[in-house]
């Protein structure tokens, strides 16, 4: 089955788990920033999000200035949002989630 861009309604109820993640409707993308306690920390969280990416063959649009990471997902390929996007975004907040104190 082809990826498919996810209706405004799907992809309302899909955000509604991922409350730290901005949608842009008119892009069809999500964006957050994540903070670290160093670079060292956000280049190790870059390299789990780049290995996660590449075996889900979808790679975010991202940006890293010493200890912030600023990461978006959006399929290119269906000119939006897609369950890729969602899951991905998940899945860096679970990353995000062990660098945090008293993980």
């Amino acid at each position: 089955m082809a990826l498919q861009k996810l209706e405004p309604q799907e992809a309302a109820q899909q955000l509604k788990a991922l409350p730290l993640w901005a949608f842009d409707a008119k892009v069809g993308a999500i964006t957050r920033e994540f903070v670290l306690a160093d670079f060292m920390q956000a280049f190790a969280f870059m390299t789990q999000i780049a290995i996660a990416a590449e075996k889900h063959n979808h790679h975010p649009e991202w940006s890293n200035v010493y200890n912030k990471v600023l990461i978006t997902w959006t399929t290119h390929d269906v000119q939006g949002l897609s369950s890729n996007d969602i899951a991905l975004a998940r899945m860096c907040d679970q990353a995000f989630a062990l660098y945090q104190p008293g993980a």
